[in-house]
C-alpha cells in the first residue's frame, strides 16, 4: 500500500469519525452542538491511542534486536496516523469555541485565544507531524512500538475531562480514573525517554550517560523538546491529585467533627 493511500485514509477517518460521532450524539441523544463536539473529540483520541497502543504492542513484542529487526506495521501506521495530529488541532479548537462561546467574536481573535490555551499541545502535535514521525521511518522500530505505548495514558486523561466536564469530581469513578491516570502517564510518559536511553546503552553496551553523545541529533532533539511537556503535564497532574487527596482529608476531617458533636 503506497504512502499517499495511508495518508488519505487517515486524513478520511479521523475527521469522518469525529463527524459521524458528533452527529449521532446529537440526534441519539439531543446534546448540543458543544456537549457533542467535546465528546467526539474525546472519543476520536480514545480510539486512536487503543489503535496506537496495540500496534505499539505488536512491534515491540516482534522485535528481538532492538536496531535491526523492522515491523511493517510501524511505517503503516505512522503515515496512517499523522493526519490525526493535525485533525485534533483543528477538532480542539473547535471544542475551545464552544467552550468559551466565542461564536460571534471574529475567527482571528478565537484563534489567538485558543492558541493562548492550548499553545503547547499544539506545538507538541506540530512537533510530531513536521519532526518526529518522518525521521521515524527507518531504523529502530521497536523503539517506535515504544513510542507507540505512549498512548496508554490517553484513554484516562480523556475521561478525566469528561467526568470534570460533567461536574463528576468528587465520583469514586473520578478518583479511581485519576489513580489509573497518575500510574499510566508516570509509567509510559514520564519514564518513555529515560527508558529508551537505558534500552539502548544496554544494546551498544555503553554508559547510560555515553547515549547522548552518539544517539543520532534527531532523537535528542525529540526528547529534549517533547520530554520537559510530559513532565509539565504530569506535574499538573499531581497538583489536581493533591487537591483531590487534600479536599478527601477535609471531608473526612469535617465529618469527624461532626460526628463527635452529635
Amino acid at each position: 500500500m503506497s504512502s499517499l493511500v495511508l495518508v488519505a485514509a487517515g486524513s478520511v477517518f479521523f475527521p469522518g469519525l469525529f463527524l459521524w460521532l458528533k452527529r449521532s450524539l446529537r440526534l441519539m441523544l439531543g446534546w448540543s452542538e458543544g456537549e457533542a463536539a467535546v465528546m467526539s473529540t474525546r472519543l476520536v483520541s480514545s480510539l486512536q491511542a487503543v489503535m496506537a497502543s496495540s500496534a505499539g504492542c505488536v512491534i515491540v513484542s516482534s522485535c528481538s534486536d532492538v536496531m535491526d529487526d523492522r515491523h511493517w506495521l510501524t511505517e503503516v501506521y505512522i503515515l496512517f496516523a499523522s493526519p490525526y495530529f493535525a485533525y485534533d488541532i483543528y477538532a480542539m479548537f473547535v471544542c475551545h469555541r464552544h467552550k468559551l462561546q466565542v461564536k460571534a467574536r471574529s475567527t482571528g481573535a478565537a484563534v489567538m485565544s485558543y492558541l493562548r490555551s492550548e499553545f503547547l499541545m499544539v506545538l507538541h502535535h506540530v512537533f510530531m507531524v513536521a519532526f518526529c514521525f518522518p525521521t521515524s521511518l527507518g531504523k529502530g522500530d521497536y523503539f517506535q512500538g515504544v513510542l507507540f505505548l505512549a498512548e496508554l495514558s490517553t484513554p484516562s486523561v480523556c475521561f478525566s475531562k469528561v467526568l470534570i466536564q460533567y461536574k463528576k469530581q468528587q465520583t469514586l469513578l473520578h478518583k479511581v480514573n485519576g489513580v489509573i491516570m497518575l500510574f499510566t502517564f508516570f509509567s509510559c510518559r514520564v519514564l518513555l525517554f529515560p527508558f529508551l536511553y537505558y534500552t539502548y546503552s544496554r544494546y551498544a553496551s555503553i554508559p547510560l550517560s555515553s547515549v547522548p553523545l552518539v544517539a543520532p541529533w534527531q532523537c535528542n532533539l525529540g526528547a529534549a523538546l517533547l520530554w520537559p511537556l510530559q513532565l509539565y503535564w504530569f506535574s499538573l497532574i499531581c497538583r489536581g491529585a493533591v487537591r483531590m487527596f487534600s479536599r478527601c482529608l477535609n471531608s473526612s476531617s469535617e465529618t469527624r467533627l461532626k460526628d463527635q458533636r452529635d
